[in-house]
């Protein structure tokens, strides 16, 4: 996580949201040396989040034939509506 000071947050204000938005960067801002917020994503996560999240993981090479068991399974109702 950067420090910046309140002065260069109040500055760079739309950039720091820029960075944050699209790269997920965090930043302190510090007011006469003294830590006194934290500007970093909202909470839930992103796109980008989740694929390097799955990236980081080992593929699962018996998922694909789960998953076509599981489809075969499925039933589809017809239901009909009235007009």
């Amino acid at each position: 996580m950067r420090e910046v000071t309140a002065t260069e947050a109040s500055r760079n204000f739309s950039k720091l949201l820029d960075a944050i938005e699209h790269g997920g960067d965090s930043y302190t801002i510090v007011r006469h040396g003294r830590a006194v917020a934290r500007l970093e994503p909202a909470g839930g996560v992103g796109g980008r989040a989740l694929r390097e999240l799955l990236d980081s993981r080992p593929r699962d090479p018996s998922w694909s034939r789960e998953l076509a068991e599981l489809r075969k399974d499925l039933m589809i109702e017809d239901r009909s509506w009235p007009d």
